[in-house]
């Protein structure tokens, strides 16, 4: 899939500009639409018997917001490409997830913020909402580090389920041309007879990357002591990866994890950009 449109979630937060600015860089090399909503928990502020909305304090992030949005798209402006910031102007949760949703079936791309402990302004289901029920893929950048780009040094977790032949294939939207990319498989050491078939599908999912100029090494992880997850994000960084493709809920190809408790582990523990898709 060739990458188009991509929106980007906005609030008051500290990373919000590190999301922004990574989003701004995947449109410019993308040549794609880009859009920022704004979209934060707030309270209305109560006049006697009167709810007034919005509260100042919302209003004020939502406009340093509009000024910091502007100011990153002023090069994608310059380019000729279109971009847009929206106000989602809604406070409650099951407002935000609902509308987010509704906004992100319209987007080839999601670009999110990892929710960690103690953060208040947007809901906790969010994320796992919009991979779930919007049916685009989603890339969730870690609330720890700093990420100019993704795509030149990408990993592709491998199964053979359909969540991840998803994440495989959006994956390749983020991939670039001279990636240093990597396809991995785990398995287990005492399925000799799913080790040996796996190796003939990591040699065509190579394959089905050079079909898209992406060159790329296969390689299997024979799991003992660590975890499924835990082992991924090793293997991450001994990659040096700027990227991690999953496919996520899926509940296929990994029988030790029950659905979505991997997916669920992963959104609370990335450490580098990862795009789920399920």
């Amino acid at each position: 899939m060739t990458l188009r449109t991509i929106l980007v979630h906005l609030d008051g937060g500290e990373r919000a500009g590190l999301r922004l600015a990574l989003a701004a860089g995947l449109a410019s090399a993308h040549g794609a639409r880009l859009t920022g909503v704004f979209a934060q928990i707030a309270q209305a502020h109560q006049v006697g018997l009167v709810a007034e909305w919005p509260p100042q304090e919302y209003a004020e992030a939502a406009e340093a917001s509009r000024a910091a949005f502007n100011a990153a798209t002023q090069e994608l402006q310059a380019k000729g490409l279109k971009t847009q910031w929206i106000d989602l102007n809604r406070g409650a949760e099951s407002d935000i997830v609902s509308q987010m949703l509704d906004l992100s079936r319209h987007f080839d791309l999601i670009v999110l913020g990892q929710r960690h402990n103690g953060d208040n302004l947007f809901p906790p289901e969010l994320a796992e909402r919009l991979i779930i029920d919007g049916g685009r893929p989603v890339l969730v950048i870690p609330t720890a580090g700093e990420f100019p780009s993704v795509g030149k040094r990408p990993i592709f977790t491998w199964t053979d389920s359909g969540s991840a032949a998803r994440g495989f294939s959006d994956g390749i939207m983020l991939a670039a041309k001279d990636a240093d990319a990597l396809v991995v498989a785990l398995a287990r050491p005492n399925e000799p007879d799913s080790i040996s078939y796996q190796k003939v599908s990591l040699q065509l999912a190579v394959e089905h990357l050079a079909a898209h100029d992406v060159t790329a090494r296969s390689e299997q992880l024979v799991l003992s002591e660590i975890g499924l997850m835990d082992a991924l994000l090793n293997r991450a960084a001994d990659h040096g990866a700027d990227l991690l493709s999953l496919g996520a809920f899926g509940g296929g190809g990994y029988p030790l994890f029950s659905r979505g408790s991997g997916s669920r582990y992963m959104l609370k523990h990335i450490t580098l950009p990862t795009l789920f898709s399920h």
